[in-house]
């Protein structure tokens, strides 16, 4: 077999193997499955004026019955859908990007039906229009939706995972690997690693899980079949790098580049072409200004409506405290907030009315750390006080403090002066926006990440915060409160 040398001396077998080059078995009936379900949901969709007016439906189509029209029109949307790539496994079960697809490719597809329909003197019933789209919309993002849910529980269990090689640093390796282990839905396995220089055995965590292999293996064992993917961290030279391309660019093998950037993400990014000079433009982040003050009115009216609509779960679980132990309904305290002014936070109380005279002995008793200080098992929380916390409902009354000003609906982590004396330079960053009832932190684990997640969470927050990331997470917050996960 033949062999091409890099410029450092390593080689790498020509693609001429054909061994991977079939498609992974969940990656074909993820795209069988998806091209059914949207079938059923345009026959559906299109389908669905002959029911809600059946005497409308064709309209002036003169000659042409309806249910042929509607049959064409659900196979040319089901066919658009595949051209757009809303069915391909980088992209399903991403979210927003996946919808996004679906979203737009409807919209292109009625878009151009309508030109058609113009041109062509042909009028259909305006009931075509103003019921098939919505309709269609609604079936398409709800498969999607079930088929996500789905494929992330499959995903939980170790199935539907393209097998990966790591490349990189011991350090990022290490790092990488260990967040695509807590991170299954992400669809990654790491099974491999290639080191690129030594690192201490007892820092790799789940790395030391992953099968070793050489640089000049790489290509082999990719192209032989064994893995789908290869991502490289850091370390590779440009030449290296490029090399590695070329010799996996005849195989259906992805081929992904953690970016140094890595807490930037990519909306704030943007490749720039000058003169045959390709230039990553990063936009910086926001802390004042028009953005600022749309989040804040998002804010208001937001906690506003929370706060009427929860009113009466409030009152419940308000005389449940009050029964409970007869001690006060609600914990105050200060906390540090934007730019380290102090505010109010208003809970719900779920520990013991002296919990706050016994934090000092707890922490000296584990490890003396006050940073993100939380025991799973806290001999302060009343036995009420664990229901509250595992479905957030002492957090409810933060809305108050939300519409005070003091906090965001999403933001870091509300701390302590304590906590905050400990900061660092960079921690510091945590206050340049208000901490939020929720965030990435929130979504991400809770009370299960350690603290150099939980930092580096809000840290990626508060350099990337926008207000349609603010509404994924809000979203995402509600499915994680009704689970209970990660909650203590």
């Amino acid at each position: 077999m033949s062999a091409v040398s890099t410029a450092e001396g390593n080689a790498f077998p020509w693609p001429v193997s054909t061994a991977a080059s079939k498609p992974r078995g969940w990656q074909t009936k993820i795209v069988w499955i998806l091209t059914g379900v949207d079938l059923v949901a345009a026959l559906g969709a299109t389908l669905a004026p002959l029911v809600l007016v059946p005497g409308k439906a064709a309209g002036e189509i003169v000659g042409i019955d309806y249910g042929i029209v509607a049959v064409a029109l659900a196979v040319v949307w089901t066919v658009a859908l595949g051209l757009a790539d809303s069915r391909n496994h980088r992209v399903v079960g991403s979210g927003l990007v996946e919808y996004g697809r679906v979203i737009s490719t409807s919209l292109q597809v009625f878009g151009g039906a309508a030109i058609l329909s113009y041109l062509f003197k042909v009028q259909p019933s305006r009931a075509v229009f103003a019921i098939t789209l919505p309709v269609g919309l609604a079936l398409l993002l709800s498969a999607r939706w079930l088929v996500r849910r789905i494929l992330g529980r499959a995903r939980a269990r170790g199935r539907a995972l393209t097998r990966a090689v790591v490349v990189g640093s011991g350090q990022s390796v290490a790092t990488l690997v260990r967040d695509l282990a807590h991170r299954p839905e992400v669809g990654y396995r790491p099974e491999a690693v290639c080191l690129l220089d030594p690192f201490p055995e007892d820092a790799y965590g789940p790395a030391v899980e992953c099968t070793r292999i050489g640089y000049p293996e790489i290509g082999r064992m990719v192209i032989d079949g064994h893995y789908g993917a290869v991502i490289l961290a850091d370390g590779l030279s440009h030449q290296q790098t490029k090399q590695l391309a070329w010799t996996l660019e005849a195989s259906p093998v992805e081929l992904m580049i953690l970016p140094r950037l890595i807490d930037i993400s990519g909306p704030r990014m943007a490749v720039r072409e000058v003169e045959g000079l390709s230039l990553l433009h990063v936009d910086l982040p926001a802390f004042s200004g028009a953005k600022v003050l749309l989040k804040r009115g998002f804010d208001i009216v937001a906690s506003l409506a929370a706060l009427a609509v929860l009113s009466p779960v409030l009152l419940v679980v308000a005389i449940a405290i009050k029964l409970d132990d007869g001690g006060p309904v609600l914990f105050r305290q200060q906390r540090v907030g934007l730019r380290g002014q102090p505010f109010t936070i208003h809970k719900f109380r779920t520990m013991c009315v002296d919990a706050e005279n016994r934090v000092a002995d707890l922490i000296a008793a584990n490890g003396g750390q006050a940073l993100l200080f939380k025991l799973a098992d806290d001999p302060r929380i009343t036995r009420l006080g664990h229901l509250l916390r595992r479905y957030s409902l002492d957090e409810l009354p933060q809305f108050w403090s939300v519409l005070r000003g003091g906090m965001s609906i999403v933001g870091p982590r509300p701390q302590v002066p304590r906590e905050v004396a400990e900061y660092s330079q960079v921690h510091l960053r945590r206050l340049l926006i208000k901490p939020g009832i929720t965030g990435l932190w929130q979504v991400n684990g809770r009370s299960r990440l350690s603290l150099e997640e939980s930092i580096r969470l809000d840290l990626r927050y508060v350099e990337n915060w926008s207000i349609a990331t603010d509404l994924v997470i809000i979203l995402k917050t509600v499915g994680v409160v009704l689970r209970g996960s990660g909650a203590y």
